[in-house]
C-alpha cells in the first residue's frame, strides 16, 4: 500500500529537484529523503528521478506521478483536518495567495486576530502577482486569493471586498511639485516616474484613473520600473523621481521623507478583494476563515459583494 508520507517527500523533492533542499524543508535528513524515494521507486518498479549533470530531473514516470501525488496529499490533509474538527476544534492548514500590498499590509492584521481565535489553524501565504494569485486559486493551489483584480469571466469564483486602498503620488522633498503640493493632470507629463510593473494593482488603478482625464500612461516618462513598493518609496526618497504608491505604504514611511502631491480632480482608489472557489469542497478551517472575514472580529470590517457573474 502507498505511504502518504513517501508521496509528500516525493512532492517536495519534485518541487526543489534537490534532495538536500527537500530534506531541509521537511526537517528530515537527506538520507531519509533518498530512502523514501527509493522505496517509492521499488513500489512502482520505475525510476522517478534521473541525474543530469549536477541537477535532478523527473523521469516520465515521475512526471506522471506528480499530479496524482499532489491530489493524494491534499486529500490526506483534508481527511486529517476533518477528523480533528469532529473533536470540537477547528484545525487545519490554510493556503493564501496574495499580491504584494495586501500580503504585506492587510493580511498580517487579519491573521493575527484569526490565529488568536483559532490557534490550531496554520496559514501559508504566497506573495506574488495578482494574475498569479488568481491562477493559483483557479488551479486549486491556494484556498483564498487576495488582490484588487476580479476575474469577471469565471462565475465559480466568489469575491468579497473588505478594504479600499488609496493610491497617491509622492515626490522627493526638493522636487518642484513638493513646493506646490498640488498639480494638474497635465503637469504629470513633465515628471520622471518610477513605476510598478504593469500587472500590479497600483499600476492598474493609476492607469484607469488617469485615462478618465485623457492622460495615458504612455505619455508619462518612465525612468525606472520596480516590483516592490518599498523600493519605489526609497528611490523617491533618494531623489530619483516621482511615483504612485499605495497609501498604506506611504503611511509606514518615516515622517517627512517624501512629499505627498495632490492632483486636481483626481482621486485614485482601488478595492481589495478576497476570493474563493465556490465549486471546491471546503474544510472547517476554510469556512471558519471565510466567516471570520465577514464578522465583527475582523479588524478590517469586511463588506461582502458576492459572486461575480460572467459578462
Amino acid at each position: 500500500m502507498l505511504d502518504i508520507h513517501q508521496l509528500n517527500v516525493f512532492l517536495t523533492a519534485a518541487e526543489t529537484l534537490n534532495f538536500t533542499q527537500a530534506a531541509r524543508k521537511l526537517h528530515i535528513t537527506q538520507p531519509s529523503v533518498s530512502q523514501r524515494i527509493q522505496a517509492l521507486e521499488r513500489h512502482f518498479n520505475d525510476k522517478l528521478f534521473v541525474r543530469s549533470g549536477r541537477n535532478l530531473e523527473l523521469t516520465e514516470a515521475g512526471l506522471a506521478l506528480l499530479p496524482l501525488a499532489r491530489e493524494a496529499v491534499k486529500l490526506s490533509v483534508r481527511i486529517e483536518e476533518t477528523m480533528e474538527s469532529l473533536q470540537g476544534q477547528v484545525y487545519g492548514h490554510l493556503q493564501v495567495g496574495c499580491s504584494t500590498t495586501p500580503g504585506k499590509y492587510v493580511l498580517p492584521h487579519i491573521l493575527a486576530r484569526f490565529h488568536h481565535k483559532y490557534p490550531q489553524v496554520r496559514v501559508s501565504c504566497t506573495v506574488t502577482s495578482q494574475s498569479a494569485a488568481q491562477r493559483m486559486l483557479t488551479d486549486g493551489d491556494v484556498h483564498f486569493a487576495l488582490s484588487s483584480m476580479r476575474d469577471s469571466f469565471d462565475p465559480e469564483i466568489d469575491y468579497s471586498k473588505f478594504i479600499c486602498d488609496s493610491v497617491i503620488l509622492i515626490a522627493p522633498l526638493d522636487h518642484p511639485w513638493a513646493d506646490k503640493g498640488r498639480i494638474s493632470p497635465e503637469d504629470l507629463c513633465q515628471g520622471e516616474f518610477i513605476m510598478r510593473e504593469a500587472d500590479s494593482g497600483t499600476y492598474t488603478a493609476m492607469r484607469d484613473a488617469l485615462s478618465q482625464f485623457d492622460v495615458s500612461v504612455r505619455d508619462l516618462h518612465t525612468l525606472l520600473t520596480l516590483g516592490n513598493s518599498e523600493a519605489i518609496a526609497l528611490a523617491v526618497q533618494e531623489g530619483l523621481g516621482v511615483a504612485f504608491i499605495s497609501e498604506m505604504v506611504y503611511d509606514r514611511l518615516s515622517e517627512g521623507k517624501v512629499a505627498r502631491i495632490d492632483i486636481t480632480g483626481i482621486e485614485i482608489v482601488r478595492d481589495i478583494y478576497i476570493a474563493r472557489h465556490m465549486r471546491r469542497a471546503t474544510t472547517l478551517a476554510q469556512n471558519a476563515f471565510w466567516d471570520f472575514i465577514h464578522s465583527d472580529d475582523n479588524p478590517l470590517q469586511c463588506l461582502e459583494l458576492g459572486p461575480v457573474t460572467s459578462s
